[in-house]
């Protein structure tokens, strides 16, 4: 019985093999059969704009960072005893050269002013008084009527009340001046700060009682400080500006706050330190700017640029052009082949929203102006021709044909 079972699986085990063969190779076929053929086309390469650098004049500058400072800053203080009756000024506002600011009881010093006035007034009575009697008894004395000794003393009566008419004139003058004081006005015309006395208080007795402080802020001081080495070649640029009046040159500076774009306000240099600070090396500057709209703050942060050449021929990109990273400034060229190509550049001056290339670039090189994120250095890109002329017009450029960067 064995034996023929095992008989029979030796019968049937070609069978079974050749039946599975058959469906495996069915399922192959029916597979090639249901699948599409690959029609996957790689997108083509991003499209940048390129342009030749542009050729024009450029200043060199030198730049700095600076502080504003306002060209006077005083303290209003109290210059006589008494009550603060008013403040006449609202706190943080404009104020004009001799406006009236703070009022003091003026009652006390105007009776002491009376006072005086009354003296000098008696005084000068007695001073009449004394000339008189003096000429009376001079002409007495000639007639041999009255003794010398009248004619002395009035003579002394007459000197004694011209001096103290001198003084009561002194104390009249001093008087007056106490009297104003209790009229606290603006010295100059400039922004008041906040008042540090409310009416009602007593102010002016024993310390200095300062009521207010006030900016005189047009025109307004910028400050900064110049290195040795660029010290050194500004002399040497204007080194025959103000020489025979002993004076700092007039040297034009320009001027950016944070939030301005370039350099709108333009100043003179008019103060250089005595001596350079050894622990920096440096020395320190300061230039005028009008500020008659007041829009400039005292103890702003402020960009600031001075010329210290003649303008010359530079080659220009624009800003947006110019990359940064931990080795410094670059551009993204694009050679013959239209692949992209990284290149250091040294930067200069800037001449508007374009900044000069001193090194690294040639008239002839195509530079990436346009699709930065899309060019990857050793990758291929499909450049659009743009001429300097075009660039920031908004006239639209033709897409270059391959090998375009090199023609």
């Amino acid at each position: 019985m064995v034996s023929r079972n095992i008989y029979n699986f030796r019968e049937t085990f070609p069978v079974i093999r050749i039946f599975r063969i058959g469906i495996v190779t069915a399922l192959v076929l029916a597979s090639a059969a249901c699948k599409k053929p690959n029609t996957y086309v790689p997108p083509p390469p991003p499209q940048v704009t390129i342009s030749h650098p542009s050729v024009g004049p450029v200043t060199p500058f030198l730049e700095f960072t600076g502080n504003i400072q306002s060209i006077k800053t005083v303290e209003l203080v109290a210059r006589v005893e008494g009550y603060l009756e008013k403040v006449l000024f609202r706190e943080g506002d404009i104020v004009k050269e001799g406006q009236l600011m703070f009022l003091l009881q003026q009652d006390t010093y105007e009776a002491k002013l009376q006072q005086a006035q009354a003296q000098l007034l008696a005084d000068k009575a007695k001073l009449l008084h004394a000339e008189t009697e003096l000429t009376r008894y001079s002409g007495l004395l000639q007639q041999n009527a009255a003794p010398q000794t009248s004619v002395d003393q009035y003579r002394y009566e007459r000197d004694a009340t011209k001096a103290a008419i001198m003084a009561d004139e002194a104390n009249v003058t001093l008087a007056k001046l106490n009297l104003s004081y209790t009229r606290v006005t603006a010295p100059f015309t400039g922004r008041a700060g906040r008042r540090l006395k409310d009416p009602g208080n007593l102010v002016g007795a024993g310390e200095k009682t300062v009521l207010a402080e006030i900016n005189q802020l047009d025109p307004i001081y910028a400050y900064f400080t110049i290195s040795e080495q660029d010290l050194l070649h500004v002399r040497k640029e204007h080194e025959n500006d103000g020489r025979e009046r002993g004076r700092v040159p007039e040297i034009p500076v320009f001027m950016g706050l944070a939030n301005e774009e370039g350099y709108p306000h333009k100043g003179a240099l008019d103060f250089a330190g005595i001596r350079l600070d050894t622990t920096t090396g440096t020395l320190l500057l300061r230039a005028t700017f009008n500020n008659s709209d007041f829009r400039i703050f005292p103890g702003s942060f402020a960009r600031i640029k001075t010329p210290i050449d003649n303008p010359a021929a530079a080659l220009l990109l624009p800003e947006d052009a110019i990359s940064f990273d931990q080795q410094g400034p670059y551009v993204l060229l694009v050679d013959g082949n239209n692949i992209v190509q990284r290149r250091s550049v040294v930067t200069g001056s800037r001449s508007g929203k374009q900044i000069a290339i001193t090194d690294g670039v040639s008239a002839e090189d195509w530079v990436i102006v346009n699709g930065l994120l899309s060019a990857i250095p050793g990758k291929p890109v499909t450049p659009v021709k743009q001429t300097a002329a075009e660039t920031g017009s908004g006239n639209v450029p033709e897409i270059a044909g391959a090998g375009a960067a090199a023609q």
